[in-house]
C-alpha cells in the first residue's frame, strides 16, 4: 500500500512538474541554427518569483536560447528512500536526453541531485541556490557550485532575546528531516552562548495532535523559534499552520525564514535577500552554460541579513520600532486615520477651496464688472461731451435690434432738435445733398461689403435750408454669418474748413492770375520796349563800324564786340520774354508751345527733351492749356537744375474727358518726403495750378531712380477735335 502511494506521488510530481516548461521566444540566433540549451530546475519549496528572477538573470547573460523545465520536489514522502529512488528512476526515464545544466533550489533538491548525480545526471554540472551554507559545504564536488545562504540563527536568536529580555525558555519547532537536523544543530551551537540564561526545548516531527499538546504545554516567558514548513505536514487533520497558530497565540514566535510566520501570528526574523540569491545563481548558471567549469567557480556565501517584522505583532507584544535593528522592514502596518482617509480629506478640502475660490472669483468679477460699468458711464459721458464740444455727431445703428442712437450737436449740423436721438438712417440720407447722396450710399455699401472703415465728405441741407459740409467716418460690425449687425460712426462739421479752403483756393487763383498777368505785361514791355531799343542800338553800332572802316582797327574790333553783346542781350531778352509768356501758346495752342519749349531746352540748356503728343484736341481752354504749359516748364527747369539728367521725355495725351501730361527723366531723383518737409515751392506751385483747374498732380521719385511728374486736367475730348501731330 505504501509503495502504491509512493508511486502515485512520484507520478504526480512528474505530471505537474513537466508542464512547467519555460520556453524562450525564438531569437535570430535560434533561427540561424544555434543550439538551444536545456536547463532542468529541481525545487523543493522556493516560490515561483525567485525562480523567475533566476531565469531572467541567466537569459540576459547568454547569447543563445535557453529552455527551462521546472520540477517541484516538495512532498511529504520526500524523506523516504523508496520515494527518492522511484523519483530518480522516473526522471531518468523522462529525460532520456540529458539537460545541459541542473539547478537545485533549496537543500532537499541539492541533496537529491548530488545523491543521484551518477545515476541521472552523470557528468552534468549542478548549480544550487537558496541552500544553507552547512548543506552546501557537505555537498561539495567538482561538478557542483552555486549560492549558499548563511543561516541567520545568531541574528534571529539575539534579536528575540533582546526584544524579550525576561525569556527563560527557547522552544525550537522543526520538521524531522536532514534539513531539520542541520537547523537543530545550528540552534544548539548558538544557544551554548545563552545556556546560563535560557533552556532549550525541542519539538521535532511532522505536525500532529501530540505536537499541538507539546506546544500548548510550553511555559510562560518562552520564545518560539519556528522552522516547520507546510511540506512537513503528513496528515490533513493537523498542518504546520495549526502548530504555528497554537504557538503564536500565547508566545512570541520567530523564524529563520520569516515567510513561514509572517501574516500568520509570528513576529518575524532575519533572512537574506532572495532577489540577490536568484540573480547570482542565474549569473553562475550562465557562466557554466557558456563553458566555464563549476570547479573554477567558487561558491558564493550570502551573509547580509534583512530583518522582516509584522507591525501587528510588534503592537501586540509592545515592541517599539526603535528597538529594531536599523534597516528593518516592517510589514502589514495598519494605516493611520490620515492614511485611511487622506484621499477623502484632500478631496473635501479641495472641494471647499474650489468653492471658496469660485465665490471669491464671482465676487471679484462682480466688483470688476461694477467698476467697468462705472468706467463705461464715465467714458460715455466724456465721449458725449467731446462730441458736443467739437460740434460733432456720433451714431450707433443696431441692425440686429432695430435701434438707432444719435448723440451730439444735431441742431447745429442737421437742424434736428438735440432731444431727438432715435433718427432713422433713411431720414438721415434725405438730409444729404442730392448731388452727394448716391456717392455717400455707395461709400457705405462698399464699406459694408469690404468690412473696412469708411470716410466720406459730403454736404447736408439743414431743415432750415442752409448748407453745411460734413466729414463722416465709421465702421460696420458683422455677425458670424457675415451679415452686418452694427454700425458706429461720427460726423464732424467741416463747413468752416471748407469755406476757408475755398477762400484760399480763390486767393491762390487770384495770385496765379495776377502772376500770369504780370508775366504777360513784363514780357510785352520787354518785347515792345527793350528789344526795340536794343535793335536801334545794334543798327547804330553797325553804322558806326562802317564809318570807322579800316581807319582804326582797335576801335573797329571793340565796336563789333559791343554789337555781338547787344545781339546776345537781345536774344536773352527774347528768351526771357518767351519764358514769362509764350505768345505761341496764345496763337498756336498747347502742342506747338510745348514743342517750342523742348527746342529751347535743347538749344540753351543742353537737355535733350523729346515730345510725344497723342489725341490732343484742337481747342483747349486757356486755363487748362496755361496750367499744363507752366507745369511742363517748371518740371523741365527742375530736371535741368537738380536731376543731372542729359535727357527727358515730355508726353501729352488726350484721354476720355481729360488731358494727361507727364515729365520724366532718368536723373538722380530725390526723397519726396524730405522735399515736401523742407517746403520747396516748386511742387506746391504745380499742385496749386492743377487744383485751380480741378486737376490732379502726382510726383514719383526715389534717390537713384529718376523723377516722374504726372498731371490730369479735365478737358472735354472728342474724336473730331483731335489734332494731327
Amino acid at each position: 500500500m505504501a509503495a502504491g502511494r509512493t508511486t502515485c506521488a512520484v507520478l504526480a510530481i512528474l505530471f505537474f512538474g513537466l508542464p512547467l516548461l519555460s520556453v524562450a521566444p525564438m531569437t535570430g540566433a535560434q533561427a540561424k541554427g544555434v543550439r538551444t540549451r536545456n536547463v532542468l530546475v529541481l525545487s523543493s519549496g522556493r516560490g515561483r518569483k525567485s525562480l523567475n528572477q533566476m531565469e531572467s538573470s541567466l537569459r540576459s547573460r547568454v547569447p543563445f536560447p535557453v529552455d527551462f523545465s521546472i520540477i517541484d520536489l516538495a512532498n511529504p514522502h520526500f524523506d523516504e528512500d523508496s520515494f527518492r529512488a522511484n523519483l530518480a528512476k522516473a526522471l531518468h526515464s523522462a529525460y532520456g536526453e540529458k539537460p545541459d545544466l541542473v539547478i537545485a533550489c533549496m537543500d532537499q533538491a541539492l541533496r537529491f541531485a548530488t545523491q543521484y548525480h551518477d545515476t541521472i545526471f552523470a557528468g552534468l554540472p549542478i548549480v544550487f541556490m537558496s541552500v544553507p551554507s552547512m548543506t552546501a559545504d557537505q555537498e561539495k564536488s567538482p561538478d557542483v557550485t552555486g549560492v549558499a545562504v548563511v543561516p541567520s540563527t545568531h541574528e534571529t536568536i539575539d534579536l528575540a532575546l533582546r526584544l524579550h529580555p525576561d525569556t527563560t525558555t527557547l522552544a525550537v519547532i522543526s520538521g524531522k528531516s536532514v534539513t531539520g537536523d542541520s537547523f537543530l544543530a545550528a540552534v544548539h551551537s548558538e544557544l551554548l552562548r545563552h545556556s546560563s540564561r535560557v533552556k532549550e526545548i525541542d519539538i521535532v516531527g511532522p505536525p500532529s495532535g501530540q505536537m499541538l499538546e507539546k506546544v500548548a504545554a510550553l511555559p510562560p516567558r518562552t520564545v518560539v523559534l519556528f522552522q516547520l514548513s507546510p511540506e512537513d505536514s503528513e496528515q490533513p487533520a493537523v498542518t504546520a499552520f495549526d502548530v504555528l497558530t497554537e504557538a503564536s497565540q500565547r508566545l512570541p514566535t520567530y523564524s529563520l525564514e520569516p515567510s513561514l510566520v509572517l501574516d500568520h501570528g509570528g513576529i518575524g526574523g532575519a533572512t537574506t535577500d532572495a532577489t540577490q540569491d536568484a540573480v547570482m545563481a542565474g549569473e553562475i548558471g550562465a557562466r557554466v552554460l557558456s563553458g566555464e567549469a563549476p570547479a573554477r567557480i567558487p561558491v558564493v556565501y550570502l551573509s547580509k541579513f534583512q530583518f522582516r517584522m509584522d507591525w501587528r505583532q510588534l503592537q501586540r507584544w509592545h515592541i517599539p520600532e526603535s528597538a529594531l535593528p536599523p534597516g528593518s522592514i516592517v510589514l502589514y502596518r495598519q494605516p493611520t486615520l490620515w492614511q485611511q482617509y487622506k484621499g477623502y480629506v484632500i478631496a473635501g478640502i479641495s472641494l471647499i477651496l474650489l468653492e471658496a475660490g469660485l465665490i471669491v472669483a464671482l465676487l471679484w468679477n462682480r466688483a470688476r464688472r461694477r467698476r467697468s460699468e462705472k468706467e463705461l458711464v464715465l467714458l460715455y459721458d466724456r465721449l458725449r461731451l467731446a462730441v458736443e464740444a467739437a460740434s460733432s455727431v456720433s451714431w450707433d445703428a443696431d441692425y440686429k435690434h432695430g435701434k438707432n442712437r444719435w448723440h451730439g450737436d444735431l441742431q447745429t449740423m442737421f437742424g434736428i432738435p438735440d432731444s431727438q436721438h432715435d433718427v432713422n438712417f433713411g431720414d438721415f440720407l434725405k438730409l444729404v445733398h442730392p448731388d452727394d447722396r448716391e456717392r455717400v450710399a455707395d461709400t457705405l455699401a462698399k464699406s459694408r461689403e469690404s468690412r473696412k472703415p469708411y470716410v466720406a465728405d459730403f454736404r447736408v441741407i439743414r431743415t432750415d435750408g442752409t448748407l453745411r459740409w460734413v466729414t463722416a467716418r465709421g465702421k460696420f460690425y458683422h455677425a458670424p454669418n457675415g451679415e452686418p449687425e452694427r454700425m458706429l460712426g461720427i460726423a464732424t462739421d467741416t463747413t468752416a474748413r471748407k469755406l476757408a479752403e475755398e477762400a484760399l483756393r480763390r486767393l491762390s487763383g487770384q495770385l496765379i492770375n495776377a502772376q500770369e498777368e504780370e508775366r504777360r505785361r513784363i514780357a510785352r514791355e520787354i518785347h515792345d520796349d527793350f528789344q526795340q531799343r536794343l535793335a536801334v542800338l545794334a543798327i547804330e553800332l553797325e553804322s558806326l563800324s562802317q564809318d570807322i572802316g579800316e581807319k582804326d582797327a582797335i576801335a573797329l574790333a571793340q565796336l563789333r564786340d559791343l554789337a555781338r553783346q547787344v545781339n546776345a542781350l537781345g536774344t536773352d531778352l527774347h528768351s526771357l520774354s518767351h519764358r514769362l509768356h509764350s505768345s505761341t501758346l496764345d496763337s498756336m495752342g498747347l502742342v506747338p508751345a510745348l514743342r517750342g519749349l523742348c527746342a529751347e531746352f535743347r538749344k540753351h540748356h543742353d537737355l535733350d527733351v523729346s515730345l510725344v503728343a497723342e489725341n490732343v484736341p484742337r481747342k483747349i481752354p486757356n486755363e487748362a492749356a496755361l496750367c499744363l504749359f507752366r507745369i511742363a516748364q517748371e518740371g523741365l527747369q527742375n530736371a535741368r537744375k537738380h536731376s543731372s539728367a542729359r535727357s527727358a521725355e515730355l508726353r501729352v495725351q488726350g484721354l476720355e474727358g481729360k488731358l494727361h501730361l507727364s515729365i520724366s527723366d532718368g536723373g538722380v531723383g530725390f526723397n519726396l518726403e524730405e522735399a515736401v518737409r523742407e517746403g520747396g515751392i516748386g511742387i506746391r506751385s504745380m499742385e496749386e495750378r492743377a487744383r485751380l483747374v480741378n486737376g490732379r498732380l502726382e510726383v514719383r521719385s526715389k534717390p537713384g531712380s529718376g523723377t516722374t511728374i504726372e498731371v490730369w486736367v479735365p478737358v472735354p475730348v472728342s474724336e473730331e477735335s483731335f489734332l494731327e501731330v
